[in-house]
């Protein structure tokens, strides 16, 4: 049985560009820029974007206003309902403290 991914921690970094860590130790840090129309379009503000968090409930990227986005989109295994990836910046994994 495959375990979900989940967000752990969110920071937004330069332009439209977030940092996620993933419970399966995945970092990625991904320009969100080609995702922000529509209902999204409001995250295109240096200030609205940089609210970005982690809903502990539901283990993903959130804005204020009920704006998230899917871990597994997050986690590059599918593209958002729009059709649309994130473009990719940079992956890492974190290294197991054993």
């Amino acid at each position: 049985m495959q375990t979900l991914v989940r967000v752990t921690a969110a920071e937004a970094l330069h332009g439209r560009v977030v940092r996620v860590t993933l419970s399966d130790g995945l970092v990625r840090e991904l320009d969100l820029s080609g995702l922000l129309t529509g209902v999204l379009g409001v995250l295109d503000d240096d200030a609205r974007f940089s609210t970005v968090g982690v809903d502990q409930v539901s283990g993903t990227v959130c804005w204020p206003g009920g704006i998230d986005l899917e871990p597994a989109v997050l986690h590059g295994d599918f593209a958002a309902a729009s059709g649309i990836r994130p473009r990719l910046v940079r992956e890492y994994r974190m290294q197991s403290a054993t």
